[in-house]
């Protein structure tokens, strides 16, 4: 194949001037220059486009993501009290399904959610309400009997509700989550110029994808990630971070997800101070999952075996044990969220090798809360421009369904940090337009030889802006911009021209 009069975004080098030609062969890029010869094959003209590599969401829950635009959207809520509101309004238009929502975040609520007030609704039906960002489930009382938990008046949080998590379609069917909704998140990601994501589900495993792939879902690249439950089957099959699932290279083995703390909004991330309000009785700075030996346990195995470990962190002596456990026991991979840290755990992070996996539209979410829980640190939140002066790798995601699932976002809030009319949130903590795309392609620079052949055609370049305000507002639509996404030479999205 050979893309003919593109311009290249200047991702990590400075970019030939004018117009190029790309050939591709065998899944790769293999020549980049003006005029380059037809040896027959496919042509594609670009008509003066701009040609970049394809970008990847390194933290995504699909499976969740896909069942997200049928779930009740809580995010409007105030209050337990409009929740309910919102629970009754979608039982009286369905009232022989179960209601399943996601969205709310009750930190900054009057009242705590409490399963009485689910029970209060007139329904045979489970409720299960999914905070905002995936850390409790808030259910009634027959969705607790129907995925066998005990009977209580609060939430259920953290590494009881992952489990209880996984158990979800068993009760509730497979909810929308087949190949054909797999392949239609797929499609609209591929439409944003997303080549791959890594794929951290709570629950299903290497078959499951196998399966899934085999069955449709194979439009872009996936990185598969376990939790330690599927640890052992991840190791007998002999995988290793990677490694094909089914031999096809686009279905890799991920990491080892880990989830060593909780979340700000439940005051459950691990911190080295008490949180400044509504703090969890009994753990004023919020808890750890595992204790030190356990996690350095999960981290030697994962090792041992050859995978890369993504660690969750968003507390900063959650950042800090989980540092000291990849020094010790000597793991690659990263730290996901890192949303709460000190200048010398960053320099330590760029020292170790370990990567940072940051998701900045959560930013967008969390500078009111982080203000109010986490008094007098929040210019240490999301400290992006740290991380780049001092050499940390950063990668950038969404967490999708905690954000969408939108790459241009991400990006724009990165440069930013607002999306509304208010000022930047701590706008030294900001990085450059450049430093973010970068960020977003796996690794890979400007458009050159020996690339995967995972590219994206642009009407305009990304780079290209004025004021970071505008540069950002710009970029949060920039998915109209996408012309073309090629994955492996082969396209998984051409807009209708």
């Amino acid at each position: 194949m050979l893309i003919r009069n593109v311009r290249l975004v200047a991702v990590t080098e400075p970019a030939a001037p004018g117009l190029v030609d790309v050939r591709l062969d065998g899944g790769r890029v293999v020549e980049v220059g003006p005029g380059l010869a037809d040896l027959g094959g496919w042509t594609y003209d670009g008509r003066g486009r701009w040609l970049a590599p394809g970008l990847w969401d390194q933290h995504v829950h699909l499976g969740q993501w896909t069942l997200a635009s049928a779930r009740l959207d809580l995010a409007p809520a105030r209050s337990s009290t409009e929740a309910v509101a919102l629970v009754r309004e979608r039982l009286e238009q369905w009232p022989d399904l179960p209601v399943i929502g996601w969205g709310h975040r009750p930190t900054a609520w009057p009242d705590n959610p409490a399963v009485s007030d689910l029970d209060a609704v007139d329904t045979d039906q489970p409720i299960v309400l999914i905070a905002g960002d995936g850390h409790h489930g808030w259910l009634n009382t027959t969705a607790l009997h129907m995925l066998a938990l005990p009977t209580r008046d609060s939430v259920v949080s953290e590494g009881e509700w992952f489990m209880a998590y996984g158990r979800l379609a068993t009760v509730l069917g497979t909810d929308g989550t087949g190949p054909e909704a797999y392949r239609r998140s797929m499609e609209a990601a591929a439409a944003q110029g997303v080549v791959g994501l890594v794929d951290l589900e709570f629950s299903g495993g290497v078959a499951d994808w196998v399966e899934r792939w085999s069955e449709g879902a194979d439009l872009i690249r996936v990185r598969h990630a376990c939790y330690a439950d599927g640890l052992d089957d991840v190791l007998s099959r002999g995988l290793r971070s990677g490694d094909s699932l089914d031999g096809d290279p686009r279905l890799t083995m991920g990491p080892l997800k880990i989830i060593s703390d909780g979340s700000l909004n439940t005051r459950s991330a691990w911190c080295c101070e008490p949180y400044a309000e509504k703090a969890v009785p009994g753990a004023e700075e919020g808890q750890p999952n595992q204790t030190p030996e356990e996690l350095r346990a999960l981290l030697a195995r994962a090792a041992a075996g050859g995978l890369d470990v993504a660690v969750h962190a968003i507390g900063d002596r959650a950042v800090a044990e989980a540092l000291a456990a990849f020094e010790e026991t000597g793991a690659h991979g990263g730290i996901e969220h890192v949303q709460l840290t000190t200048r010398d755990d960053v320099r330590r992070m760029a020292e170790l090798g370990v990567r940072a996996s940051v998701q900045p539209a959560h930013l967008l979410d969390d500078r009111d809360v982080a203000e109010r829980l986490w008094r007098g640190r929040a210019e240490r939140c999301f400290p992006l421009r740290w991380m780049f002066d001092d050499g940390v790798d950063v990668v950038l995601g969404s967490d999708a369904p905690v954000s969408p699932l939108d790459p241009w976002l991400a990006i724009a809030a990165a440069i930013h940090r607002s999306a509304d009319e208010r000022e930047p949130w701590h706008p030294e903590q900001a990085i450059t337009a450049r430093e973010a795309l970068a960020a977003s392609t796996d690794g890979w620079g400007t458009v050159a030889p020996g690339h995967p052949a995972d590219l994206v055609l642009l009407d305009a370049d990304p780079l290209d802006g004025d004021s970071d305000q505008d540069h950002a507002e710009r970029l949060r639509a920039f998915a109209d911009q996408v012309v073309v996404t090629w994955v492996a030479g082969e396209p998984a999205y051409e807009r209708e021209v």
